[in-house]
This record gives C-alpha cells, sequence and structure tokens, in this order.
C-alpha cells in the first residue's frame, strides 16, 4: 500500500511548490500595484481635497481661474485646468496629472523626485536674470520678464534651454556688463517661481523693451500686448 502511494506524493509535491510560488508572486504584485496606485494619484473631474484647492489656488492667482477655492474638482476647475495646459505646452485632458501638477509648482511623490538639481539651477539663473532686468519693477512685471525668458524657450526662433537663451549672444545687455551675477533677492527668486508655474502676464511675449532708453527701431516695429511699469511687452 505505501508503494502504491508514493508516485502521488512525487506528482503532489511539484504542484504544490509551483501553487505555493505562484501565490507569493501573486501577492508580490498586488502589493507593488496598489502602492504605486497612490503614487500615481491624479485629481481630476469630481476629486475633493487639499490638492484641488491647491490647485484652484493656483489657476485662481494666475487668471486661469475665476470659481471659489473650495477643493472641488468641477467643471470650472476642468476648463482651468484644460485653459493651463493649453497655454503651456501640455496634453490638455483636464486631468492633474504629474506633468501638469509639476508644471503649477505642486509638488507629489511622482514629480518631486525628478531632476531637482537641474530645476534649482534653472531656477536660480532665472532669478538672477529678473533681479538683473527688473528689479524695481512692480512684481508682476519682474515675473513678465521670466516669462518672456519662458516663451522663448517654447519657440523655435530661440534656443530651448533656459540657459540658452540668456546667454544668447546679444540677447540681454546684463549678460555683458555682468549684473547677470548680482545674488538676486527673495522678490526675485519668488518671481521666477511663479514664471516656471506658468504665470504669463505678458500674454506670450517674445521681447521687452524701455521706451524712455530704446534706440533699436526695430523693437518698436513689434506688435505690443502689454505694458507693464518701465516695459513694454511685444511679440
Amino acid at each position: 500500500m505505501l508503494k502504491q502511494n508514493k508516485p502521488k506524493s512525487k506528482i503532489l509535491t511539484p504542484f504544490v511548490i509551483i501553487l505555493f510560488v505562484f501565490t507569493i508572486l501573486l501577492s508580490y504584485n498586488l502589493f507593488f500595484r496598489s502602492g504605486s496606485s497612490e503614487v500615481e494619484a491624479l485629481s481630476k473631474y469630481g476629486s475633493r481635497g487639499e490638492e484641488v484647492r491647491q490647485i484652484q489656488t493656483k489657476l485662481k492667482r494666475w487668471g486661469y481661474y475665476n470659481g471659489n477655492i473650495d477643493g472641488i474638482y468641477g467643471t470650472q476647475t476642468l476648463n482651468a485646468v484644460k485653459y493651463f495646459q493649453r497655454k503651456n505646452g501640455l496634453t490638455v485632458d483636464g486631468i492633474a496629472g504629474s506633468k501638469t501638477l509639476a508644471a503649477m509648482g505642486i509638488m507629489t511623490s511622482s514629480n518631486s523626485s525628478g531632476s531637482s538639481a537641474n530645476n534649482s539651477n534653472d531656477l536660480n539663473l532665472l532669478a538672477r536674470l529678473i533681479y538683473a532686468e527688473s528689479r524695481g519693477e512692480p512684481y508682476t512685471g519682474q515675473v513678465a520678464v521670466g516669462a518672456v525668458v519662458l516663451n522663448r524657450v517654447k519657440s523655435s526662433s530661440f534656443p530651448n534651454t533656459i540657459s540658452g537663451v540668456i546667454y544668447q549672444s546679444g540677447a540681454f545687455s546684463v549678460v555683458n556688463d555682468g549684473q547677470i551675477n548680482l545674488t538676486p533677492n527673495e522678490t526675485a527668486k519668488k518671481a521666477a517661481q511663479d514664471a516656471l508655474n506658468g504665470w504669463d502676464p505678458t500674454y506670450g511675449a517674445l521681447y521687452y523693451f524701455n521706451p524712455k532708453t530704446a534706440t533699436n527701431s526695430w523693437i518698436w516695429s513689434r506688435p505690443l500686448t502689454v505694458q507693464i511699469g518701465n516695459h513694454r511687452f511685444c511679440k
């Protein structure tokens, strides 16, 4: 009887081992899938909470959103997010995913671990330019100078990096006279961050100049978008 049962145990033992391994792998997969779903949480139509409130606050400050800051992702918030995405070259789906949140300056676990060193370098360089070019201008005017740099980065007519735009030959006189190396104050840093986050008070301008000191006739021919403080912004 015992000899007849041995073949069955040989067949069952590998099966039990395979079943055990499969169970472990399945549990492992489910665990990490559930973990990643928390990391990839998105704010979208119907969402509620603090992240939605942050989105509304940012968009209202920059003129994309006119509704209440209530933490409810309704139709107005959806349309405001789409407007922001459209203006900033993002996928226009109305979902505040990691790229959209990063563009707004809202940190999540998925975007905070990105190229933080590069972002810090860009922020510092942009703040230095803003300070050199527009210290003493209204705060909106300082953000506007940063926005011009970023608009050039997006344009095919200019270099595609912040440093490339700023150090392009003849682009900014403060590079030639050394003012670009001055230490920016907190206002310039804040203005640079707002510009990087998508606030563009210039309505897409690629140039700006002070009409009191400008001697180049060509710059006067550019279509005006807005005047802020002592600077005229144009395309």
